[in-house]
């Protein structure tokens, strides 16, 4: 069974030029730095107009390593912090799959002690 990250971002408007072109430099920025060939990445969802107040929207399979999931979990959050820095106006939900990701104005979406090197540390010898 597979744990997967959601995130979507809503409002009334559609994105501007400049909005959109911040969301494609974020998501190259993304996959550029993206350590692990072998799992899955940020991903948006191409638009197929069936909700309308939706901006951006995607998700990320969590690796069944579990020296691999606070690195990956930790990078896309990053990278779903700087979109919604990007896109302030939205109304933003990021969970993983019935748990919703808490966001912090100063450190952006993580899940409490997930950045606890102790812990990566004891995840990664499992």
């Amino acid at each position: 069974m597979s744990v997967s990250l959601y995130y979507c971002a809503s409002r009334a408007t559609p994105l501007t030029g400049a909005e959109t072109a911040a969301v494609e430099r974020i998501v190259a920025a993304h996959r550029a730095s993206f350590p692990y060939e072998d799992e899955e990445s940020l991903y948006l969802y191409d638009s197929d107009g069936s909700r309308p107040d939706e901006v951006v929207a995607g998700s990320t399979k969590m690796p069944f390593d579990p020296g691999k999931v606070l690195p990956v979990l930790d990078h896309v959050l990053g990278s779903v912090s700087e979109l919604r820095r990007a896109l302030p106006e939205a109304e933003w939900r990021v969970h993983m799959d019935d748990l919703d990701v808490p966001w912090h104005e100063a450190e952006g979406y993580a899940f409490p002690g997930m950045r606890d090197p102790d812990l990566a540390t004891e995840l990664g010898d499992l």
